[in-house]
């Protein structure tokens, strides 16, 4: 397996891996989306609300702000010794908002949240969440915890994470005129003319749409794409909670324990709690009500013919 970083920033990493099946590099992006934990308001005491938008909604609202996350010092609910509901400083980050407008009317935003630590606020101040007018006001407890994609998605710590088939553009310069008619073709601008030569510019933006064989007025074999069977180039973006290369690399882990705990258990043999049996059930013809295409038996063939 190999790993080449093309693209790194605080929003968004993009990289080719190489060296992997399919599965792996897709139980690679399901793992960034859905088991790798951030930080979200799960629960919240209303105190006060007189804004236009109704409790529930304004909780809805709030649970889908992004929060920075703290991975070192938190821990999921579930992990946590204290067995409290409400959590305790392991496991959740109280965050307050008390906001009331005096004498003219404002909206609520993100940023007026207040938190108990400060390394563990909404990844952006400026959010909306309601708008209160004059002697209306908001105040709310809110509790942040760690939490998983594949339970909710506001636990979700990209805003995607895709991966593509990294191509193989192969130029044959005794057969291309360099006419550059697949330069007008490809939608990603992969080509260019240069020196009376058909140069390709950046490999790792073509989509195999073919386009450019398409276009070739002389010869298709000219210009041949093909996508290489074991290199994916993957572009994670983050929501904010993460820098996007932790999220990759603490997938990594996710999935590198996961396997590593099914390995045991199948030399163990114990692998009947994981995957079960399949048995087929039968289905049997009920006329117009039938479940399956089985043919009627003998005696109800003979029945139907009775007068």
């Amino acid at each position: 397996m190999r790993v080449q970083i093309l693209s790194l920033n605080d929003e968004k990493i993009r990289f080719i891996l190489s060296g992997v099946t399919t599965a792996l590099a897709n139980a690679l992006r399901r793992t960034i989306i859905s088991e790798v934990p951030c930080m979200a308001i799960d629960d919240m005491f209303v105190f006060d609300n007189s804004s236009v938008i109704h409790d529930e909604v304004l909780a809805h609202r709030i649970g889908l702000v992004p929060i920075k996350t703290d991975l070192d010092r938190y821990v999921l609910p579930e992990d946590c010794e204290c067995g409290s509901e409400l959590g305790c400083e392991k496991c959740r980050v109280v965050l307050t908002l008390d906001v009331e407008a005096e004498t003219d009317a404002r909206i609520i935003l993100s940023g007026d949240f207040v938190s108990e630590d400060p390394e563990v606020v909404p990844v952006s101040p400026d959010i909306p969440l309601t708008k209160v007018t004059t002697g209306q006001a908001v105040r709310v407890e809110a509790y942040a915890r760690l939490g998983q994609g594949k339970i909710h998605a506001k636990w979700q710590p990209v805003s995607s994470a895709t991966y593509q088939h990294v191509a193989e553009i192969d130029v044959d310069e005794e057969r291309c005129t360099a006419c550059g008619e697949c330069v007008k073709s490809c939608p990603k601008d992969v080509f260019t003319i240069k020196e009376g030569k058909l140069r390709i510019v950046d490999v790792n933006s073509c989509i195999l749409c073919g386009e450019c064989v398409k276009a070739c007025p002389v010869d298709p074999t000219a210009v041949t794409q093909a996508a290489k069977p074991d290199s994916y180039l993957f572009t994670v973006e983050s929501t904010g909670c993460l820098p996007p290369e932790r999220l990759v690399f603490e997938a990594g882990k996710i999935l590198v324990a996961k396997l590593d705990e099914f390995s045991e258990k199948i030399e163990k043999g114990e692998t009947d709690d994981i995957i079960a049996g399949f048995e087929p059930v039968e289905q049997q013809a009920r006329g117009l009500y039938s479940v399956g295409s089985g043919d009627l038996d003998d005696d109800e063939e003979e029945e139907d013919e009775e007068p």
